[in-house]
């Protein structure tokens, strides 16, 4: 018997707003909400935004206000608070030369050493030199348009920054307090009383991002110093590693000392991640598991660096699909008509319990994770290119959802989140394998949705998107159609799946399982199979009994209050943000070892030592 992974909590941010109680998904989904709770989902991204603050947070926009919070959220045209994408600075290198040769003065401190063979140095007064050369090789600095002008960003006026003290902190950095934030208040449960029941042993935390911190606070100033005349900091090394997300919220969110990890795995890093949790708990090497991931890869060099690969949307292939007028809105459009993918910036972090712990706390119940699956591309002509290790891991989950929920589950109440990247290369190849795989399972009509339309690609939080958004759809039944395109392109195969420009309404009870899809550089293939929180409990009424079930509910009504208390403070823009910066240190001279027991001063409990032996039948 193995243990469920139940999704207890979740939250985060990206272009849509915050994550936790289905915000971020109702933005998407905005269209087809009634009046109360467009206006509710409205007013919570003012607030955030910085537009309507405290008791004045709540309560109807005037359209001005209105039209302030849609243009200034999902994807949209680059703004000037990253940098200028029409004139992005650069240096453009040259020789000088001249007949005469070269006068100038500097400071003495400012000449370079060794001193060029043919500088003559002469002495002046308050440590200046006049320098006489026959030539000059020099840096000038230039400015050029990089031509992509669409992304992701978080919405406008949004500074992560802002909500606690963040000094020299990657963005990517802050987007991971913010977002392990917000998911371990919307869990309702104080977080050390989770400790408390669970022993500090049992809790596992993976974490990263794929990019590592590239801003000018991480690795991106790490490499540009020397070549701009700067300092390497103390900070911008260790800060720039791809398994910061993780080390800052084990630090400075949860104070843990349990299990802890960083699986990167490009595109698919969220569900590689989401993996190794899934792992510890159905084996019962931990009984609570937090997955994130947080990326900030908006700073120029990320985007040349791409667009220089030519994976995204830019300019040129923009123009051909809208002429001169280009709607940057509509820039990432899976399955459509398209010329390459849009980035974007986000944070995206769940709490998974084993189910026993889940029922024991009263925990909220938004699913579970049966399974993630992985798969190399074996033989590749090109690292980026797709292959058939993506074939295997929907495969494989679709088949473990027909043995665990049965076939009608698998036909007729599952939908794919797809990678849907938004290049023209994906939109044929990740359709033949859903298309082609539902007929072999006998699906007619598989719903597929894509968040990339309206968040852009969040790179290692590309399938915290994806999941965050199939847990709203478990809640409110609205499949997100691609509202970015006006028909799926004319070499996307959907024989048997149904892609909709529109969004598609549901009964909540008849939508029991989400795939989510993830195909990454290098071949890092990924699905995902999530389950309904109403399938979940019903799961867990098979194995714990009706009574349990209800004493657990009794349990949830106290801890639902809290949780809404937390949500009605941050819709009114107090995000109260978790960061324990330097608080309830281990005096390590205080740790006490009893028998098969270690006892930690400031850590709940203590921690069990493994005595028995694991290999007892070979020794």
């Amino acid at each position: 018997m193995q243990r469920l992974p139940v999704i207890t909590a979740f939250g985060g941010f990206n272009p849509a707003g915050r994550s936790s109680f289905h915000r971020g998904y109702k933005r998407l989904v905005l269209d087809s909400l009634g009046a109360d709770e467009r206006t509710d989902v409205l007013s919570d991204l003012a607030a955030l935004m910085g537009l309507r603050t405290g008791d004045a947070a709540a309560g109807p926009l005037s359209a001005e206000l209105e039209q302030q919070v849609l243009q200034g959220t999902l994807v949209r045209e680059l703004e000037s608070r990253y940098y200028d994408y029409r004139k992005c600075h650069f240096h453009q290198a040259a020789d000088l030369q001249s007949e005469s040769g070269f006068t100038f003065e500097m400071s003495a401190r400012q000449l370079p050493s060794p001193l060029p063979e043919d500088w003559k140095v002469e002495p002046l007064e308050k440590g200046r030199v006049r320098v006489h050369t026959a030539g000059l090789s020099v840096m000038l600095d230039s400015y050029r348009e990089i031509a992509v002008g669409s992304a992701g960003q978080l919405p406008t006026g949004f500074e992560p920054a802002q909500h606690y003290n963040s000094r020299f902190h990657p963005r990517g950095l802050q987007l991971a307090i913010l977002g392990a934030s917000d998911a371990v208040q919307s869990l309702g449960i104080d977080w050390d009383r989770v400790v408390e029941k669970a022993g500090p042993e049992n809790i596992s935390l993976y974490a990263s991002s794929a990019m590592s911190q590239l801003d000018p606070n991480g690795n991106g100033g790490l490499l540009q110093s020397r070549l701009r005349g700067g300092r390497v900091s103390s900070k911008q090394l260790a800060l720039g590693l791809t398994s910061m997300p993780a080390d800052f919220v084990n630090a400075y969110v949860l104070g843990s000392v349990g299990t802890t990890g960083a699986v990167a795995g490009a595109c698919a890093t969220y569900l590689y991640n989401l993996r190794a949790a899934v792992e510890d708990i159905r084996c019962g090497r931990a009984r609570v598991a937090v997955v994130g991931a947080a990326e900030a890869p908006l700073v120029p060099e990320v985007v040349d660096g791409y667009a220089t690969m030519g994976a995204l949307a830019n300019l040129d292939g923009l123009r051909k699909i809208f002429g001169d007028n280009i709607d940057f809105r509509r820039a990432s459009r899976p399955f459509g008509e398209n010329c390459g993918f849009t980035l974007g910036e986000g944070s995206q972090w769940v709490v998974l319990m084993d189910d026993e712990l889940a029922l024991e706390v009263g925990a909220p119940i938004h699913g579970a994770v049966a399974n993630v699956f992985v798969n190399a591309d074996g033989p590749k002509k090109s690292i980026s290119a797709p292959g058939p290790g993506n074939y295997l891991t929907v495969a494989r989950a679709m088949s473990e959802v027909r043995a665990i929920l049965g076939e009608d589950s698998l036909r007729q109440r599952s939908f794919v989140q797809a990678h849907g990247s938004s290049t023209p290369q994906n939109r044929v190849t990740e359709s033949a394998i859903f298309d082609r795989l539902a007929a072999a399972f006998g699906i007619e009509g598989w719903p597929v949705c894509a968040v990339k339309a309206f968040v852009g690609h969040t790179v290692a939080a590309a399938s915290g998107d994806q999941l965050i958004t199939s847990l709203g759809i478990f809640n409110r039944g609205i499949l997100p159609g691609i509202t970015t395109i006006e028909r799926v392109a004319d070499d996307v195969h959907h024989d048997h799946l149904a892609l909709s420009t529109k969004h598609v309404e549901r009964d909540p009870a008849s939508l029991e399982v989400a795939f989510l899809n993830s195909k990454g550089f290098g071949g890092n293939n990924a699905t995902a199979s999530v389950l309904a929180p109403h399938v979940a409990e019903k799961m867990l009424a098979k194995r714990h009994g009706e009574r349990a079930m209800t004493e657990y509910r009794k349990r949830n009504e106290a801890v639902t209050e809290n949780a809404l208390a937390y949500d009605a403070r941050a819709s009114r823009g107090d995000l109260d943000a978790i960061y324990r910066f330097g608080e309830g240190l281990i005096d390590e001279a205080g740790i006490a070892l009893e028998g098969s027991k270690m006892t930690m001063p400031g850590v709940a409990g203590s921690v069990s030592l493994p005595d028995e032996n694991p290999f007892a039948d070979m020794v």
